[in-house]
């Protein structure tokens, strides 16, 4: 009786390692010709909580553009509370590059070429708000694009918070 033992456990083993074989091979088979297939354009998805839409021409000014968009006003009023806003975003997005304030000591900065000094009274004449609002959005030579992280009117408030830097 013991001599049939150990064969008939090796036969169960087997066993079970090929039904674990074919299940995997039907499952995979079965995935692969029975999926859902979405052609571009086919079904329309909801946007997940929390995106922004891509429809709006504020999103991304060309280079070719940066003229006309800084002549732009600034439709967002430098309140207090756009202005904390700003503050808020700056530290989060600005920080790393421009320093905490906003001089160009941030710890990146060190690795690549040095940003400007915000802080500085002649930049600050030199550059509109809808410079600087483009330029969050289309980025620069070193500065990233910052349009699909930030709503325009979450630029404006950047921009606003901006130009407090030079009066501190």
């Amino acid at each position: 009786m013991m001599k049939y033992v150990f064969p008939v456990a090796l036969l169960l083993v087997a066993a079970f390692g090929g039904l674990l074989a074919l299940n995997v091979g039907v499952r995979w088979s079965h995935d692969m010709f029975s999926s859902q297939r979405v052609q571009t354009g086919e079904m329309v998805f909801a946007m997940p909580a929390g995106s922004l839409p891509r429809g709006s021409s504020e999103l991304f000014y060309g280079k070719e553009a940066r003229d006309a968009a800084a002549a732009r006003k600034n439709p967002v009023a430098a309140t207090p509370q756009s202005v904390a806003r700003g503050g808020a975003l700056f530290a989060i997005y600005c920080t790393p590059c421009h320093g905490a304030a906003g001089r160009g000591d941030g710890l990146v900065a060190a690795k690549f070429v040095p940003p400007p000094d915000l802080t500085s009274a002649e930049l600050q004449k030199t550059r509109t708000d809808g410079y600087w609002q483009s330029y969050m959005s289309a980025g620069g030579a070193v500065m990233p694009s910052y349009s699909e992280a930030l709503t325009p009117e979450e630029r404006w408030d950047v921009v606003n918070y901006l130009r407090t830097l030079a009066k501190q």
